[in-house]
């Protein structure tokens, strides 16, 4: 099923043995198109660093609940290598994240997931004697430049082959394989206009030092793209 993550901002985190806060961000391969991490925003619990979950955790996004569970307890998210609030993602912290958790690395491998098309849902193993580094000791250094924030490309312009044409306001995705199929552009006036889909295909790149989407569209073509109506999941 093709998910709004606009809907999916603010939904609250079951962990197995109690809540653990609410979805705040997801961090998605820009070249991929597929959705690595969801940022949670765990208040006061874990304050003063990111929480990062793999979609290799989620066991179910329930839209009519507003629940998204995950097939780890507290003590599991809290022990888990660390990065500091606002750090980038190095390629060293999700070497050491996959590992303490067991799951199979995402960058090795043909598929999507590595060698699967989807992530798989497991339980984690717990954590060995394997190298992690340990709580307040966060990662810095060699930051993937391809994870970026949907909730920062939020706003980005759309630049056509022809001009600028309104801006990108939400992401459609797969909720079985984590990859965005579609970018929502609202086009025309930010209150007025109206929103249509384009699909990722059509991007050549997301430039990120002026804050746009460069398209291999025109901006007619992209005022004739299908419309996109925001309908949650279970709606009537």
């Amino acid at each position: 099923m093709i998910r709004s993550l606009k809907l999916l901002y603010g939904d609250k985190l079951g962990a197995s043995d109690g809540q653990i806060g609410s979805a705040k961000d997801f961090y998605f391969d820009d070249q991929s198109w597929a959705v690595r991490y969801l940022v949670a925003d765990t208040g006061t619990w874990l304050s003063g660093r990111q929480v990062l979950l793999s979609p290799h955790a989620i066991s179910g996004l329930y839209q009519p609940g507003k629940l998204l569970l995950l097939k780890l307890t507290k003590k599991q998210i809290d022990e888990s290598p660390t990065i500091e609030t606002h750090q980038p993602v190095s390629r060293q912290y999700e070497m050491d994240y996959y590992q303490y958790y067991g799951w199979p690395n995402y960058w090795q491998g043909d598929g999507l997931w590595g060698s699967s098309g989807v992530p798989m849902v497991v339980t984690p193993v717990s954590p060995g004697p394997g190298r992690h580094t340990p709580p307040g000791v966060p990662h810095t250094k060699r930051a993937d430049i391809h994870l970026r924030s949907t909730q920062a490309v939020t706003g980005y312009h759309v630049k056509t082959t022809d001009g600028l044409t309104g801006h990108v306001s939400d992401f459609m995705m797969d909720d079985q394989t984590w990859a965005i199929h579609e970018l929502v552009v609202k086009t025309g006036h930010r209150l007025t206009g109206k929103d249509v889909q384009i699909p990722v295909s059509k991007v050549i790149r997301i430039s990120y030092e002026d804050s746009s989407v460069i398209v291999n569209l025109t901006s007619a073509a992209v005022e004739l793209s299908p419309a996109h109506h925001l309908t949650p999941v279970g709606a009537a």
